[in-house]
């Protein structure tokens, strides 16, 4: 799967629109292959990221949990370590 597409449930403060909608479009570039699509395409590509944010969004409000929510503050501090430690030059 895409490395560049979050998790975006369960945070706090909540995901925002312009989240769920770079997602959908990540998730859109990985099915169809195409950064950019071409002028043919590009009414089809824009349908699918409108129609893949609408699921998305349609989702995330529809999921419950009883785990609290995570910090976004934290949670990318462990990424950028984890990141770090990944690439680290030894």
């Amino acid at each position: 799967m895409c490395r560049n597409i979050k998790t975006l449930f369960n945070f706090e403060p909540p995901a925002t629109e312009a989240e769920i909608q770079a997602s959908a479009l990540q998730f859109v570039r990985k099915l169809s292959g195409f950064q950019k699509p071409s002028q043919t395409n590009e009414a089809a590509f824009a349908l699918a990221v409108e129609q893949v944010t609408q699921a998305a969004t349609l989702l995330l409000s529809s999921l419950q949990t009883q785990a609290p929510a995570k910090n976004r503050g934290v949670e990318a501090e462990k990424s950028k370590a984890r990141s770090r430690e990944r690439f680290a030059q030894n």
